[in-house]
């Protein structure tokens, strides 16, 4: 931080020195931060609480903190935005630790993480400007997917890099097959991620009352997404058994989590379905897709060692 005078240049090394043995529990609290903003996000949609605060970025036209006239839903949205704090200030934590542990692409991670986060204020933003549309709603969900694949990203390169870390004897090279199909999978999961925006596009929970929907049939949909789901839990368990076969054990394990994500997302998305999308349901069920973009990401950097 070249720019900094001598003074607050100090004062963030002193700060940064006594954070980077907490390195690896600000990665994961990074994570969790950004998994927990998705669930309070579905919680403004779930409760129609979208248009809580009906303008941005300021709550009303005459303030930036709800009042009384607007109820639970103001106060709602008002608490949703305010976890945009939490999830900058913890991001700001990861990059001054970074910078003082040394770690040139742990510190580049941390601040792909944090540049992301204005980035996503601002579309929220705008999700409010335009009352609720639901291809920008969609589009604001999956740059939070984004995010939390980035947080995965930025806690491998920490759990590798951190002083605890003991290497054993040198992991064997990921074999091309395996890292192929691994590519299919990540793919294949973004298939499904963006379809499940469609669904929900479609569907009843807008976030307000009077916005508008995509106008596609939410039932045709669903079924188109369900296929993606059946296909993309074909192509993880192709890739459990060729990993097994070729003794990647990471890859394997990355593997067993993810189909262990995607069986609890089919069932609560079959049984949510039946049950005409109570709200608890689809709260968890937005749970399951942070977490399967989480899980999406570490088998993906499960298979990046050089191949064979």
């Amino acid at each position: 931080m070249p720019t900094l005078t001598r003074g607050p240049r100090r004062l963030l090394e002193r700060a940064g020195d006594g954070l980077v043995p907490y390195l690896p529990h600000l990665a994961v609290a990074n994570l969790v931060v950004n998994v927990l903003i998705v669930v309070t996000g579905g919680a403004v949609r779930l409760t129609a609480s979208g248009l809580g605060c009906p303008t941005w970025p300021r709550c009303t036209d005459e303030s930036y903190v709800p009042h009384g006239e607007l109820g639970l839903h103001g106060a709602i949205e008002f608490g949703n935005r305010m976890i945009t704090f939490l999830v900058t200030a913890v991001a700001l934590l990861c990059i001054l630790a970074a910078w003082r542990a040394g770690n040139r692409r742990v510190t580049w991670l941390a601040l792909g993480v944090a540049s992301i986060v204005p980035a996503q204020v601002v579309i929220g933003g705008i999700t409010v400007l335009t009352d609720l549309n639901p291809w920008v709603v969609a589009f604001h969900l999956l740059v939070s997917m984004l995010i939390i694949q980035l947080c995965v990203w930025l806690l491998v390169e920490v759990a590798d890099w951190a002083p605890s870390y003991v290497a054993g004897s040198a992991a064997p090279p990921i074999h091309r097959r395996v890292q192929k199909l691994a590519g299919l999978v990540y793919g294949a999961g973004w298939l499904v991620l963006y379809l499940g925006t469609v669904v929900t596009g479609s569907g009843p929970h807008a976030g307000d009352h009077g916005a508008a929907r995509t106008g596609l049939d939410p039932q045709l949909f669903s079924h188109v997404h369900a296929f993606a789901v059946y296909l993309l839990v074909a192509l993880t368990f192709g890739l459990v058994f060729l990993a097994r076969r070729g003794g990647a054990t990471s890859v394997e394990t990355a593997a067993l989590v993810l189909l262990a994500v995607e069986i609890g997302q089919g069932v609560v998305g079959f049984t949510q379905y039946a049950l005409d999308l109570p709200v608890g349901l689809v709260a968890l069920h937005m749970l399951g897709a942070a977490l399967t973009s989480a899980a999406l990401a570490w088998v993906l950097l499960a298979a990046r060692r050089t191949p064979v």
